[in-house]
Formats: C-alpha cells, sequence, structure tokens
C-alpha cells in the first residue's frame, strides 16, 4: 500500500467532508469542506492498517487540518467539473419532474442529493431522493432548499 500523494502535494477534495466525531469543536456532521475546495497534504498515514489517510491542510477553507481518505482527493491538476450541490444536501425543484408524461414530483419539492454525476454528457445531474423514489435529475432543475425557485 503506497501514499498516491507527498507533502506538499496540491490537491482536491472530491467529496463534501463532514465530522465524522474526530474533529474537535465542530458537532458530528457539521460540514467541514466543501466539495472542490483545494489544500495541502502535509502529513500521511494509515487507518486500521488498511487506510491510507491524508492530512490535508485547507488554508481558504478556514485555515483547517483535515483527515482526509484517498478515495476522497485527486491531484489538484487533474481534469474536475463544478457541481452546485453535494452529496446529502437539501434541494428543491425549479419544475415539475414527470416519468413518460405523468408529474410524479410537484415544482418546488424538496429531495436530498444521494450522488453527483459530473461525466454525463449535457452536465451535471445528481440522483436526488424524493418521498417514496429517486430520480436523475439535472442541474439546472434544481435549487438549493431555501433559495430562491423560479
Amino acid at each position: 500500500m503506497l501514499p498516491r500523494f507527498a507533502c506538499g502535494d496540491q490537491v482536491r477534495v472530491i467529496r463534501t467532508i463532514r465530522n465524522d466525531g474526530t474533529y474537535p469543536g465542530a458537532a458530528r456532521g457539521a460540514l467541514l469542506i466543501k466539495c472542490g475546495s483545494m489544500g495541502f497534504v502535509s502529513q500521511v498515514g494509515t487507518f486500521l492498517q488498511d487506510q491510507i489517510i491524508y492530512a490535508v491542510h485547507f488554508i481558504d477553507d478556514g485555515d483547517r487540518l483535515v483527515g482526509c481518505r484517498e478515495q476522497e482527493l485527486i491531484a489538484a491538476d487533474e481534469p474536475w467539473v463544478y457541481s452546485r450541490f453535494g452529496v446529502r444536501d437539501k434541494v428543491v425543484t425549479r419544475l415539475s419532474l414527470a416519468i413518460r408524461g405523468t408529474t410524479v414530483v410537484a415544482a418546488g419539492s424538496e429531495g436530498d442529493v444521494h450522488k453527483v454525476l459530473r461525466d454525463i454528457p449535457g452536465g451535471v445531474q445528481y440522483h436526488i431522493g424524493f418521498p417514496g423514489r429517486i430520480l436523475l435529475v439535472p442541474e439546472t432543475a434544481l435549487d438549493i432548499a431555501g433559495g430562491p425557485v423560479d
């Protein structure tokens, strides 16, 4: 098991990082680092002898030092597609959603982001959980919950 990154490497976090209970001074589940943020590796270690953990210094995000798993990071110069929302964000639909012409989710309905799909032709799309179903929804059809809805 060899680390992909070394101390001093600039990396980008590809998943929103929330407190799992190990970050002091923040509530469990609190947002620590937003998906897409960049930082510098300051230490490399292991967890349970089978996971590489990087201490990443996020200077522009509250000057925080956060532990990240290797699968949560890419090199800063690797291609990256920005997305407005991340996993577990609450969103609302900007319009009604239909399957085969039948409306299944009304405009203004709230849902939860389950997965972000950045490599789909036509732009970023999301798996959004609504009561009783999960739908694939394009980013253009969503707003952050509590934000403006057209």
